[in-house]
């Protein structure tokens, strides 16, 4: 087996996530033949070179990659774990999978429903939640009054919030889908975003549900419940990811400030 970059090679063996795999490595938890490892890209030839963290020794054998869509139930972290004992989204899904080492690629906070996407494919996982991408992601709103004009345009054009101004979304109105009252459409992915959106104006969300990441759609999945996705969905996901790397511009401040949504709840 060829070397290659240590990062990789513990992302794809299903190590944890890339951002986890990385702090490790910058925090000088993993070694190469019992020497700290010196940068992500640190070649390594994993039938030649013991590599370890955090003491241990791992194996860097690829796993399969799986992608799993998930319809989150209200109530349930969009975490792996939970030290105080609360339902993840790992505890609900069907036994199989369970024992595969499976991280949500972006997050949802527990009171909202919807699409949660689980894989152990860090590369995608990086390009999801990562700022530079701008993926876009689509929520239904219930709310109980309906927004007055200027409240719409606020939240089409940009809205303050206690850590900088929103980019542009789109807000629709809806006709044919209760609970939900309105759908918006945004590309950020800052803490809870969508409820401090409509809370800021007024209108604290009675239900939040994500129907679509990028391509992605929810469809008609049933809460609870999963599916794997199809070739053409992954495919698909990676396009829009590589074509993004290449348009988005430089980070702004605020992109800087705001970190990778990974590790944040968006909904």
């Amino acid at each position: 087996m060829e070397a290659k970059p240590l990062l990789r090679l513990l992302t794809e063996a299903g190590l944890g996530s890339r951002r986890g795999l990385a702090d490790a490595i910058r925090q000088g938890r993993v070694q190469i033949d019992g020497h700290v490892a010196e940068s992500f890209l640190q070649p390594v030839d994993p039938e030649r070179e013991t590599v370890t963290v955090d003491g241990e020794a791992v194996t860097l054998k690829a796993e399969p990659m799986v992608y799993l869509m998930l319809n989150k139930p209200a109530g349930v972290l969009s975490t792996t774990r939970d030290e105080r004992g609360r339902k993840t989204a790992i505890d609900i899904l069907p036994q199989d999978y369970r024992r595969l080492r499976l991280y949500p690629a972006g997050r949802l906070d527990r009171d909202s429903t919807g699409l949660l996407l689980l894989t152990n494919d860090g590369d995608l996982t990086y390009r999801l939640t990562h700022p530079r991408f701008e993926h876009q992601k689509e929520y239904l709103i219930s709310i109980r009054e309906e927004l007055k004009p200027a409240e719409k345009k606020m939240l089409e054009q940009g809205i303050q919030l206690e850590d900088g101004v929103t980019q542009p979304a789109i807000v629709r109105k809806l006709k044919t889908r209760p609970p939900f009252s309105y759908s918006i459409t945004v590309h950020e992915g800052r803490k809870r975003q969508v409820r401090r959106m409509f809370e800021r104006i007024g209108h604290p969300p009675l239900a939040l549900k994500r129907i679509r990441i990028g391509s992605l759609r929810l469809g008609s999945l049933e809460e609870g419940q999963t599916r794997q996705l199809a070739l053409q969905e992954i495919r698909e996901l990676k396009q829009t990811g590589s074509q993004a790397r290449q348009t988005t511009p430089t980070h702004s401040r605020r992109e800087k400030r705001s970190g990778s949504s990974q590790e944040r709840l968006t909904g």
